[in-house]
């Protein structure tokens, strides 16, 4: 029989061990009350100052000193200034990024251009569009990846997708913008993006080019613009195009709509030439966007005749920061019939005499395997085996070795008459008169 003063004692202690368990509470509430009442008199009456004895500052409105240096509150600021920081430093040489576009049965003059316009600093990007067999494409990523020399320096990439590109629609700006935005994630080192197609061809060497644009200020855009006005206005903003290439497997011409639309009001529109050289600043601007111009006036030129013409024109002549940027010129020799018609002249030898005294950088467009070509790597780019050769090639020629195979220091240039030539274009380009017409 149990006991009940023991069973008593037993209740007992228990109530009592809940009673004094329940009252743990206590201690950390009396403490959390203390520290509460304590912040809230720091930030009604200033207890605390900041450790560098300056103002006061009430803690919900605190933020970050580099946030005070920018434009307050707005992310947008800090954005801008991040990426106008260079991705090393400018006194370095430059490097450029260079998009080489083509098509079905391009595989051969696209690689012919790669060798001539290949420098180890630079970097390179491939894009043969969709409409090429695949057979094409495989034969170009063989090649890239059996050459010795890009599989040691790694800077020439093929882009594993095909897009279809359709002359003069915004499938074209889109597959640019793409190798763009590869070029931005892959590589913080280069200046200047330019695009070529198959038919392009240089007239001077990556050395003349890379020692031109060492004294040059990293900041311009070469572009050539105008203002779109007149007729030319109402033929190209007013109709409403689509780009089968965004919809079809297979390319065709633009379709144009019965609709027309007014004329925009809050940016003034440009045209001018395709192909362009741009900054690695301006390109983050259009890709990372911090304010909305680059994605509205995409939305814009993907119904419109000629876009590829018009649409960085356009982003870079109605923005502050970059419209005194803006040199109207795109390095380029292009010859056209009078009046002009779709496409411009094939050069032949009969141009080379005014391609050279152009001045210009890169001529278009040029047929396969034409003569000229074999006459420009002779007289202009002293090539004779795979690369037109530089400073950067110290290997032996005896025996017609490649002198390319031997790699020194990627730095050095060795300008030649190229050199001269171009840099007595740009003094022209840069000057005052030539200045006062940007985005005009």
């Amino acid at each position: 029989m149990k006991n009940p003063l023991m069973s008593g004692r037993k209740n007992a202690n228990s109530h009592s061990g809940r009673a004094f368990s329940d009252r743990k509470w206590i201690i950390p509430f009396f403490a959390s009350l203390l520290v509460s009442l304590t912040l809230l008199l720091s930030a009604s009456f200033g207890i605390f100052t900041s450790s560098y004895g300056g103002d006061q500052l009430p803690v919900d409105v605190i933020y970050s000193s580099k946030a005070e240096e920018s434009s307050g509150f707005f992310v947008e600021s800090d954005l801008r200034e991040m990426f106008n920081s260079s991705g090393y430093s400018n006194l370095e040489p430059p490097r450029l990024a260079y998009l080489i576009s083509g098509t079905k049965g391009d595989t051969r003059r696209m690689l012919r251009t790669l060798q001539a316009v290949y420098h180890p600093r630079n970097q390179y990007i491939l894009h043969l569009d969709l409409e090429a067999p695949p057979r094409e494409r495989v034969e170009l990523g063989t090649y890239v990846k059996s050459d010795p020399t890009f599989l040691e320096v790694g800077n020439v990439r093929v882009m594993a997708q095909s897009n279809l590109v359709t002359y003069k629609g915004p499938t074209m700006i889109a597959s640019t913008l793409q190798a763009m935005a590869i070029m931005l994630r892959e590589s913080l080192e280069w200046d200047w993006f330019i695009n070529l197609s198959a038919s392009d061809y240089p007239l001077v060497t990556q050395d003349d080019l890379l020692y031109v644009f060492s004294n040059l200020s990293r900041s311009l855009n070469f572009i050539e613009h105008m203002q779109l006005t007149g007729w030319k206005l109402t033929q190209r903003a007013k109709p409403i195009i689509i780009d089968p290439g965004l919809y079809l497997s297979k390319k065709s011409d633009l379709s144009v709509t019965s609709q027309r639309r007014s004329l925009p009001t809050s940016f003034k529109l440009f045209t001018g030439s395709a192909w362009v050289m741009l900054t690695r600043t301006f390109l983050e601007y259009c890709i990372m966007g911090w304010e909305n111009l680059p994605r509205t006036l995409l939305m814009y030129y993907s119904n419109f005749i000629s876009s590829p013409e018009g649409y960085f024109h356009t982003i870079i002549c109605n923005n502050e920061q970059f419209r005194s940027t803006a040199i109207s010129h795109d390095l380029h020799y292009i010859a056209w019939d009078t009046p002009p018609k779709q496409h411009p002249i094939s050069l032949t030898i009969k141009d080379f005499d005014k391609m050279v005294k152009s001045k210009a950088p890169f001529a278009r467009k040029f047929a396969r395997e034409d003569p000229v070509l074999d006459r420009i790597d002779k007289e202009l780019l002293g090539r004779t085996t795979r690369f037109a050769p530089g400073a950067w090639c110290i290997g032996s020629s005896e025996n017609g070795s490649d002198p390319c195979s031997v790699r020194g220091d990627y730095s050095e240039f060795r300008p030649g008459p190229g050199a001269k030539r171009l840099q007595e274009l740009l003094s022209t380009l840069l000057s005052e008169d030539s200045l006062k017409k940007q985005c005009s």
